[in-house]
This record gives C-alpha cells, sequence and structure tokens, in this order.
C-alpha cells in the first residue's frame, strides 16, 4: 500500500541556493525589496494528492506543467521527524511566483507522493533525479538547502505548529523541468523507492 498523507501537506519555496540566486533580483524589487525572512509556506490540498503509479489529468487548455521534485518530511510525535518521502509538486507555469495562486498550485491529482515512507537517514546527504520519459532531466542535491531540514523545521515551528501526521517538503530545486501529457515522470532518489506518474490527456 502506498503511503498516504494523515495531515497538512505543505510546500516551501526558496530553500534552494540555486532558487535563491535567480531570483535575488526580484526579490530586491518591489513591492517586496528584500528576501523574505521566515520560510514561504504554501499548501497542497488533499485533492492534489496522486499516489505511485497514479496517473495526473492535465486541465484543459494546460499543454505542460512544472515539475517540482522534493523530498518531504513526515511529522511523527512530540515534533519529531517519523520519516521521508519523495514528492512530485506539480504547478502550471505562472509569474507570480511569491504568493503562488491555488489555482496553480492545487489543481486535482497536483502532488505525486512516493510509495513508501524512508525512516532514518541524513537530509543533508540527500539527492535525486528527475526522468522524463527515461531522460535525465534534472538533479538535486539537499547539501544545497537554505535552511537544512532541521533548521527548516524549527524556523516553521517559530510562527506555526505542525501536528503529527503533517508533511513539510524540503523545497525545490531551480529550472524546474516542464512535462507534456503522456510524459511520464520518475522521481529517483538513492536509498527511496522510486516515484513514477504519468501525466494523461487533458480534461474536458
Amino acid at each position: 500500500m502506498s503511503f498516504i498523507p494523515q495531515g497538512t501537506v505543505y510546500g516551501v519555496l526558496l530553500n534552494f541556493r540555486a532558487e535563491v540566486e535567480a531570483m535575488s533580483q526580484q526579490m530586491s524589487a518591489p513591492p517586496y525589496q528584500a528576501p523574505p525572512k521566515a520560510p514561504v509556506l504554501y499548501v497542497k490540498t488533499a485533492n492534489t494528492w496522486t499516489p505511485h503509479g497514479g496517473a495526473i489529468a492535465l486541465p484543459s487548455g494546460v499543454a505542460e506543467v512544472e515539475v517540482g521534485a522534493t523530498i518531504a518530511m513526515v511529522l511523527g510525535e512530540g515534533g519529531r521527524v517519523a520519516g521521508y518521502v519523495p514528492m512530485n509538486d506539480l504547478s502550471i507555469p505562472h509569474a507570480s511566483f511569491f504568493r503562488p495562486p491555488v489555482r496553480f498550485k492545487c489543481v486535482d491529482g497536483f502532488l505525486g507522493i512516493g510509495p513508501t515512507l524512508r525512516t532514518g537517514g541524513d537530509p543533508a546527504s540527500f539527492t535525486l533525479e528527475v526522468r522524463i520519459n527515461g531522460a535525465l532531466r534534472q538533479r538535486a542535491d539537499f547539501s544545497q538547502l537554505m535552511r537544512s531540514a532541521p533548521q527548516l523545521l524549527a524556523d516553521v515551528g517559530e510562527f506555526m505548529t505542525l501536528a503529527p501526521g503533517d508533511v513539510l517538503m524540503l523545497g525545490c530545486h531551480a529550472g524546474r523541468p516542464l512535462a507534456r501529457s503522456g510524459d511520464r515522470i520518475d522521481i529517483v532518489a538513492p536509498g527511496f523507492e522510486t516515484l513514477s506518474n504519468t501525466l494523461a490527456e487533458a480534461r474536458a
């Protein structure tokens, strides 16, 4: 049986160094004037969850989506991390990066969730690859986070309480690859079971 979240799933923006560097000029411009001082979070609502092996249907009129490959922490009792799971955080390409609109991020099925939970391991040693139709499209090294997994958890805890079962992504690397209907997306990470999903024809 595939892993199914038991709480709220939170995504994190701007937690890879390369992502922050790529956005540095925009973050210094109005209306923001400076990089954010606290983690920037968003929610992937339950309607977005698709298990490993599931097909993800594109909405009508959407030709391609951004692949946001990441690894997420799953919270246990007492604020401890119960384990880690790979995720495929899809979104419709859009310009509103700092305040991602729900209609681009929370589309039905737009979060592929890894098949099993990995317990243990040092998140700073995690790496992953995005393969689309078997071709390598992206690599991510989680030693390159702005906030390490423990620091991210501590900083989020400064302004909100995460409950057992909640899921907190570590962030997505810059340069997210694009995928289209019919593409098979594999998130391959050493020590994890591969997460695979296929994009289906657009819904009417």
